[in-house]
């Protein structure tokens, strides 16, 4: 007779947030929710004192956003996010459709007024900026974009003859046009030919590609080099793409206009 062949291991199952960040890349959600849902799904298995997810439920989730409330004070939108992130992780993670949670002790909504500034108090700020950082915010206040829109724009999104700017993946998912003033065109495009002349030093030390939305690198393996494919507001140095590991360059973070 001839002897049984002893069966390999099974091999190791991906550990939680492992699973939560890949479920999150497959559907092709950006980086910063993975960040956010991470943290949050890390936060509640914590506050639980590390029990296994599978064996909470709809009441861990509540006492947990109840803590928020009463010992965090969180505001209403961050609630909303952490229930969002424990959510995706019990349906689209670990498969588990979840009871009605019920009323939740809701965040308290603050009376504030909105600050809008008048267009002297906004010529006052923008008198004391200079540079990119100046341009960036005159964009801000004259195309009515978001900051991460802004950060988000790629060269051939800009149409220096339509004096106009297509805004992609917006509020929503969805894409418009807003216009381009025409006091900004010349500094836009002089701040361009900088940004094409790191490009192109980036190309020849064998660099140059950029991350493409909807893995269009797979479809045309070439577009993540060319010009048009570009940030407009890239960042002063190369790093390492936290996802792909790739050394890329990538546009400027968030903090750098707000701390300003």
């Amino acid at each position: 007779m001839s002897q049984l062949q002893p069966q390999a291991p099974p091999a190791n199952k991906p550990k939680l947030l492992d699973q939560v960040r890949t479920t999150i890349r497959l559907r092709g959600m950006s980086y910063q929710t993975e960040k956010a849902y991470t943290d949050w799904i890390k936060r509640f298995i914590i506050f639980h004192n590390k029990r296994h997810s599978k064996e909470m439920g709809a009441q861990e989730i509540r006492d947990f956003l109840a803590h928020l409330v009463n010992d965090r004070n969180v505001a209403p939108s961050t609630q909303n996010q952490a229930l969002h992130a424990l959510l995706f992780l019990y349906r689209e993670v670990l498969q588990i459709e979840l009871p009605m949670i019920g009323d939740l002790q809701p965040a308290k909504k603050g009376t504030r007024e909105p600050v809008v500034f008048t267009r002297e108090e906004v010529e006052a700020i923008l008198a004391q900026m200079v540079g990119t950082k100046k341009m960036m915010a005159s964009l801000l206040y004259g195309t009515g974009m978001r900051l991460i829109e802004l950060l988000r724009l790629r060269v051939k999104d800009i149409d220096f003859q339509m004096n106009q700017i297509t805004v992609r993946q917006g509020k929503g998912g969805k894409d418009r046009v807003t216009m381009l003033p025409q006091s900004l065109k010349n500094p836009l495009r002089e701040h361009l030919v900088k940004v094409k002349q790191a490009h192109e030093v980036d190309l020849r030390e064998g660099f140059g590609n950029v991350e493409l939305p909807f893995a269009l690198d797979k479809k045309y393996p070439q577009a993540a080099t060319e010009w048009k494919w570009q940030y407009v507001f890239v960042a002063p140095k190369r790093s390492i793409d936290p996802r792909t590991k790739i050394e890329r360059r990538h546009h400027l973070d968030p903090s750098v206009l707000q701390k300003q």
